[in-house]
């Protein structure tokens, strides 16, 4: 139930835990409460109280840690996007490594005693894609003072509520660029009042080309004249490849450009299409394909199979055609499937499959040498577990954003004879609560 104005006057933050919050206790409840730091006492204000638990918002800090810092963003903390910005970002690293080994231990029973290798790169100007709601000021209550305008932001921690922004420092430049044009755009009224969203995806930038964007603007009810409607996006963001304009309730969508982007990292360039996923980061994509795929024994020649599941456009795929004769990229998003498709077009080592992970594998037979794993957080259904070991591939490399699915998966990999050989702990979320783990498991002699 809602609890207002029921303030909590002392208590000390004991560690931070998995999805951003500090643990505290209070009479015998544990609390959870958001921007803190280890060791620090503060007040907070109960938002939401259980038999067990309290939810709180933090109030004042009465002792903070002396290695708090000043957000580098003004919208920290209202903006529902990032988490750690008051930590330094060495710190960060720290504590995501401690979680990682904890919620692997506390889910999973997975003892991990080894090093926790972490790759990170600069903690801002480093995220190429970007969501922004789009509504009216006046929806933000009386003090927008009935406003007409349409503001562009995120929403609010845990709330529907638009946070309009100016700015956004862990997004790459052409990001920001096009942030702020729509919003000049936006508040001159040249854009439809039933515009709800915008999602930009950016190439990175290099010293002989722009960065290119792909930009999706999403509708509740798209507009008789669409292709006015797209001059005027393209007008205020010029640096626009693809767009799409999207009305999903009436299932009515208007393309202007190629309908995908390029973007090349240290292996090969990439089409990714408006529904296709892509790694968020730009310093880390190509650390991030290296580990995935190159091999785990130094001197190793190529190898025979190897199986890309939840393949995406490819980003691992292509870089596996080096090491082995063969590789099945297994993806069951028709649009990612179109990319992975382009991608991997001239190369006969790379065959496709369009195809839900857990029937493709109901019929397979090979035994791979390596299979690469890029589940969605949701992890790993219980099917796709129990067919890749009557599979029973040498080795495995699971690639997560989500450490508890993690730790729930690792611990049937582990029961079925797979040892832990190594965990990576890439930061390619700066700022946030999120950890991308990459576990490479080998079967048990």
């Amino acid at each position: 139930m809602a609890v207002k104005s029921v303030k909590i006057p002392d208590i000390r933050i004991e560690k931070l835990i998995y999805g951003g919050d500090g643990l505290a206790h209070h009479d015998g409840a544990t609390v959870f409460v958001r921007f803190v730091l280890p060791e620090e006492r503060v007040v907070a204000e109960v938002v939401e109280q259980k038999k067990k638990f309290i939810r709180a918002q933090l109030d004042a800090v009465v002792e903070p840690s002396p290695t708090r810092v000043v957000a580098q963003c003004p919208h920290f903390a209202v903006c529902g996007g990032c988490h750690y910005q008051h930590i330094p970002y060495d710190a960060q690293l720290r504590y995501k490594t401690e979680i990682l080994r904890e919620t692997l231990r506390r889910i999973g029973r997975v003892e991990w005693p080894g090093e926790i290798r972490v790759h990170s790169a600069q903690p801002w100007g480093c995220r190429n894609r970007a969501q922004w709601k789009v509504r009216p000021f006046a929806e933000n209550g009386a003090a927008a003072g009935g406003d007409p305008r349409l503001g562009i932001g995120y929403y609010g921690a845990n709330s529907t509520t638009l946070v309009p922004v100016n700015d956004c420092p862990i997004l790459s430049p052409a990001p920001i660029k096009a942030l702020l044009s729509l919003r000049d755009a936006l508040a001159a009224g040249a854009l439809p009042r039933t515009l709800r969203e915008i999602e930009v995806f950016a190439s990175p930038e290099a010293p002989a080309a722009k960065a290119k964007l792909l930009l999706t603007a999403t509708f509740a009810g798209l507009p008789a004249r669409a292709t006015e409607i797209g001059a005027k996006i393209r007008a205020a963001v010029p640096d626009i490849e693809s767009l799409l304009l999207h009305d999903p309730a009436r299932e009515r969508m208007e393309l202007d450009g190629p309908g995908f982007i390029e973007y090349e990292t240290p292996v090969a360039k990439y089409r990714v299409g408006h529904f296709s996923f892509f790694q968020v980061n730009d310093f880390l994509v190509g650390p991030l394909q290296e580990q995935v795929t190159q091999s785990s024994a130094a001197g190793v020649g190529r190898e025979g199979l190897a199986l890309d599941l939840y393949a995406g456009v490819g980003l691992f795929a292509v870089p596996l055609a080096r090491h082995f004769d063969r590789v099945v990229a297994v993806e069951s998003n028709p649009a990612a499937a179109r990319d992975l498709a382009s991608n991997v077009r001239g190369q006969g080592a790379i065959e496709v499959r369009t195809a839900d992970v857990e029937e493709f594998l109901a019929n397979y037979k090979a035994q791979p040498d390596l299979v690469v794993l890029d589940p969605p957080r949701a992890g790993l259904a219980p099917g796709v577990v129990h067919r890749l070991l009557r599979l029973s591939p040498r080795r495995i490399k699971y690639l997560s954003c989500e450490p508890p699915t993690l730790a729930r998966d690792l611990r049937l990999f582990l029961d079925a004879g797979y040892r832990i050989a190594e965990i990576r702990l890439f930061d390619l979320f700066p700022q946030t609560f999120h950890i991308e783990t990459l576990a490479r498991l080998e079967k048990g002699s």
